[in-house]
């Protein structure tokens, strides 16, 4: 593992990376952007979505882009024209949501403090519930299981995945005492890796809790994604933290890092 390098700053507040059609995607949370950086280090904002914050992105099997409107409880759809439909109204279920991910059968799961499974023609029900402020999610390659970072929980959590979509099975998967996770994704050995934005750093974990590996950074690690053509390199969302009241400042201290690994990406996102 070699150390992280600069490879885009001047953001506010990168979330939700995904490495797809060969560009790192990203939130770049108060500006309501939707940026795709090109391994040439080219930025191309693709779309803007119409709220604050949160919000979050990942991909139907048809290519379509999904967006999470996390104030309004929406799921948004991107057309191929490039606009943007409801998907989902997820309002009668909860207020607020987080983050996205869709697995390998195009079945999307978002949270916040429960989990909402949303399927491919957009019917949404409630399949989980009591997160500690549900963060990062992925689903492991054989779609047979969620891992979903509960930030104030100071652990990972999985739940068994039905054939219908629904989740069951809920357990620990990795205690992490003083950690706080937010972004995560899962590599080809099982790990997770996790951004930790009070820790300043990324940490890759064994189911358990054992810690493999560590990426310490200066500012908050808010998510990370491998990706890269060999699905080998970290890429990190940093920025400095100064609490929710700053959340809309004007500082641009956001940051993207690479960081080459050994052990390339699985699952999804």
């Amino acid at each position: 593992m070699t150390g992280a390098q600069i490879i885009m700053d001047g953001l506010a507040f990168g979330e939700s990376p995904r490495w797809h059609d060969g560009r790192l995607w990203f939130c770049n949370w108060g500006t309501q952007q939707v940026i795709a950086l090109g391994p040439d280090g080219a930025a191309e904002v693709i779309t803007r979505i119409p709220t604050t914050l949160p919000y979050s992105i990942d991909w139907l099997p048809d290519g379509r882009m999904l967006a999470v409107s996390g104030q309004e409880a929406l799921i948004l759809r991107r057309e191929p024209d490039g606009s943007l439909v409801t998907h989902a109204d997820l309002n009668a279920i909860a207020p607020t949501f987080n983050e996205i991910v869709v697995d390998g059968r195009g079945n999307a799961y978002v949270n916040g403090t429960v989990i909402v499974l949303v399927t491919p023609d957009g019917t949404a029900r409630q399949v989980a519930s009591g997160l500690e402020f549900g963060n990062g999610m992925a689903v492991t390659p054989d779609n047979s299981a969620l891992i979903v970072a509960e930030s104030h929980g100071n652990r990972l959590t999985a739940f068994d995945i039905a054939a219908d979509g629904g989740l069951s099975g809920r357990r620990v998967w990795a205690g992490l005492p003083g950690g706080y996770p937010d972004g995560i994704c899962l590599d080809a050995d099982g790990a997770a890796w996790y951004a930790d934005v009070p820790g300043k750093h990324c940490v890759r974990v064994a189911e358990g809790g054992r810690v493999l590996q560590r990426v310490e950074l200066d500012r908050g690690c808010f998510a990370c994604m491998l990706g890269g053509d060999e699905g080998r390199t970290l890429f990190v969302l940093a920025a400095e933290w100064r609490g929710m009241e700053q959340m809309m400042s004007p500082a641009r201290t956001g940051q993207v890092l690479a960081v080459r690994v050994d052990t390339p990406h699985a699952g999804w996102p």
